[in-house]
């Protein structure tokens, strides 16, 4: 009987350890992970101009890490690799045009996470975007130089700061996430582009794994 109680007794010492991390509440923990899915983007604040956009859809995808600031807290940076765009149409020096744009970023949002429970974060903060590149197509009504010029010259703003909002739906060590997002700069650099001003708003919508 008393081999018994000492074999027992072993036992929990040797098992007390893996107990307690199970225990632990997995908001307390720092996570790392990467996510990949889709963008659906536009733009907005045309600045009262002849032109029209409509939304396409384009890659995003990176690297996350989740740092506890507490059980009910924490802060979430990321790299994603984030492609946007539009299809639109419009008019340029009084001829109509039809026009698409791809653009590339590197984007790093740095968000404060909230977690009310073990399966769902709620995260939003602020975005820095670096353009890596941009493909763009356009056609005229009657293939004007001019406007083909005032495309290939304008002043493209390369670094965007935006803000973004969504939430993490988490299951195991599988993430679910769903993100909204607006640029609170316009495209052009200098404020003086002729060709269509925007700035750049997406649904976003990915699977993610912790590791």
């Amino acid at each position: 009987m008393k081999k018994s109680f000492i074999i027992l007794g072993l036992t929990y010492l040797s098992l007390s350890p893996i107990l307690k991390a199970q225990d632990t509440d997995p908001r307390d923990r720092l996570t790392v992970g990467f996510r990949a899915g889709l963008n659906y983007s536009n733009v907005w604040d045309a600045q009262g101009q002849d032109f029209k956009a409509n939304p396409r859809a384009g890659f995003a995808g990176g690297v996350f890490v989740g740092i506890p600031i507490g059980t009910y807290l924490g802060f979430q940076p990321e790299v994603l690799l984030s492609q946007k765009g539009f299809q639109g149409t419009g008019t340029l020096f009084n001829e109509p045009y039809t026009f698409s744009r791809t653009t590339t970023y590197i984007d790093v949002p740095l968000q404060l996470q909230l977690k009310p429970s073990e399966f769902v974060t709620i995260v939003l903060g602020p975005e820095y975007s670096y353009l890596l590149n941009e493909e763009n197509t356009y056609t005229y009504g009657t293939n004007s130089t001019s406007q083909e010029q005032a495309f290939n010259n304008d002043n493209i703003r390369k670094n965007i700061f935006g803000l973004v909002i969504g939430a993490d739906i988490i299951v195991s060590h599988f993430v679910l996430s769903g993100r909204a997002g607006w640029d609170l700069q316009t495209n052009n650099g200098d404020g003086t582009s002729s060709t269509p001003r925007y700035k750049n708003q997406w649904l976003q919508l990915t699977v993610g794994f912790k590791i």
